[in-house]
């Protein structure tokens, strides 16, 4: 198995409209997705499609750690998995918010709209069909990966820009953030306590 190279925003690459896979089972594309899982857990990251690993072609891996779940129906944790010529439905046309980043964009995250509940279908390399309905983190996952497919970057998805930053400056922000908190906690203990005297 080989870690492949990503390619990062500005490759023609991750622009294209992706062709469908001819045979899951083909030998070269058993070998692809298993570098890609690779290379996904190398880098590390939740997912990672083909065109980011300069294949246009329609497939995409993924994992759900139990660390990243959120907690909502739907949400569930899954292994290594890989979708092959995926579809991707939405459940309903509520979508929220959610912090996603992109191993082709390194060190930026942003706050990204996603629908809350998918339905995936697609192939594996055995040609059986993988089906699932999902929400939360999951689901997030599967719309950001079958986006590369079509050439779509997240922050084509954007309607706030103020929602993007790197993940220092984030985790900066994330930290004064809470410090600002505890402070202003303290002061309403201080000011709770002289008041009751």
């Amino acid at each position: 198995m080989t870690i492949l190279k990503i390619a990062r925003m500005g490759h023609p690459v991750l622009l294209e409209k992706c062709e469908p896979v001819a045979d899951p089972g083909a030998p070269e594309i058993r070998r692809l997705v298993q570098d890609m899982m690779e290379t996904m857990e190398d880098a590390p990251g939740a997912g990672l499609a083909a065109p980011q690993v300069h294949v246009p072609l329609r497939l995409f891996v993924f994992r759900v750690l139990p660390s990243r779940t959120s907690g909502v129906p739907g949400d569930t944790v899954v292994g290594n998995t890989v979708l092959i010529n995926p579809v991707v439905e939405p459940l309903g046309e509520e979508k929220h918010l959610r912090w996603e980043g992109c191993l082709s964009i390194p060190g930026l995250r942003a706050a990204v709209p996603r629908y809350r509940r998918v339905r995936y279908t697609g192939l594996d390399c055995d040609g059986r069909t993988v089906t699932a309905e999902v929400a939360g983190f999951h689901a997030g996952v599967v719309q950001h990966e079958n986006d590369h497919l079509d050439g779509i970057l997240y922050p084509t998805r954007m309607e706030n820009f103020t929602l993007m930053g790197f993940n220092e400056e984030l985790a900066r922000a994330d930290e004064l953030a809470a410090q600002a908190d505890a402070a202003r906690a303290r002061w309403n203990t201080g000011a709770e306590a002289a008041a009751s005297r």
